[in-house]
C-alpha cells in the first residue's frame, strides 16, 4: 500500500489548526481541574469525615465513569433540561468548546485531586514537625510546606495525567469540535483515505506527547533534583 501524501500535505493547514484546538482544550481543562484539584486534595487527606466523604464521593464517581459519557451528559444531557435551557448560563452550556473544556477538568480535577493526596500522605513527618517547631500555623503549614512540597513531588504522577488528558480531548471531535481527530475525520470523510488520515493524526499526538514528556522531565530535574540519590 503507498500512501497518498499530497492529501496529507493539502491537509497540514486543518491538522495545524486541529492542534491549536487540542492545545486550548488541554490548557483550560488542566488550568481548572487543578485549581479545582488542590481544595478536592485537602479535603481528601482531612480526618473529619463531613469534609473527606463530600470529595471521595466525587472523585470515586469520576473515576468510575468513562470521560465520554461525561462529556455526553455535559453537552447532550443538560439540554433536555427546560431550567438549564431558560437560565443564564445557557449561552455557555451549549457552547461546545465550553462544555468540552468543562467536562474534561471535572475528569481531570478528579484524578489529579487523588495524585495530590496520595503526595499529601506521604509528606515526610519531620518537615511537618519541622514546620511546627517554628511556630507555623495550620494554614501556613498547608502554604508554606505541604502544597508546595506535594505539587513538586506529585510531578511524576501528573505528568502521566496530562498526557492522559492529551490522548482524552480527541473525544472533543464528538461534540463537533475540529480537533487534531477532528481533522482526520474530516480528512478520511472528504478523501476516503481513513489510514492517512488517522496517521497524521497519530504523528501530530506522537509529536505533542513528546514535547511534554520532555517538558515534565525538565521540571522534574529542577524541582525534584534533592530527591534524586546523591553518589558517595
Amino acid at each position: 500500500m503507498i500512501l497518498d501524501f499530497s492529501v496529507i500535505w493539502d491537509s497540514l493547514p486543518l491538522y495545524f489548526g486541529g492542534v491549536l484546538v487540542t492545545l486550548k482544550l488541554l490548557a483550560i481543562a488542566l488550568v481548572v481541574g487543578l485549581a479545582a484539584a488542590i481544595p478536592l486534595a485537602l479535603m481528601r487527606v482531612s480526618r473529619q469525615p463531613a469534609i473527606n466523604f463530600p470529595a471521595w464521593l466525587y472523585t470515586y464517581v469520576i473515576r468510575g465513569t468513562p470521560m465520554l459519557v461525561q462529556l455526553f451528559l455535559v453537552y447532550y444531557g443538560l439540554a433536555q433540561f427546560t431550567l438549564v435551557r431558560e437560565s443564564l448560563l445557557w449561552p455557555y452550556l451549549s457552547n461546545a468548546t465550553f462544555c468540552a473544556c468543562l467536562a474534561f477538568a471535572i475528569n481531570t480535577s478528579a484524578y489529579t485531586a487523588e495524585i495530590l493526596a496520595g503526595s499529601l500522605k506521604a509528606t515526610p513527618h519531620g518537615e511537618i514537625e519541622a514546620a511546627r517547631a517554628m511556630g507555623m500555623s495550620h494554614a501556613r503549614l498547608y502554604r508554606r510546606i505541604l502544597l508546595p512540597s506535594a505539587l513538586r513531588r506529585a510531578l511524576p504522577q501528573y505528568s502521566n495525567e496530562v498526557i492522559m488528558m492529551l490522548h482524552t480531548t480527541s473525544l472533543a471531535s464528538i461534540v463537533t469540535l475540529i480537533d487534531i481527530t477532528g481533522a482526520a475525520r474530516t480528512v478520511s470523510s472528504q478523501y476516503y483515505l481513513p489510514f492517512e488520515a488517522f496517521i497524521t493524526a497519530g504523528v501530530f499526538y506522537l509529536c505533542l506527547t513528546f514535547i511534554l514528556v520532555r517538558l515534565f522531565k525538565l521540571a522534574e530535574r529542577r524541582w525534584l533534583a534533592y530527591l534524586a540519590p546523591r553518589a558517595s
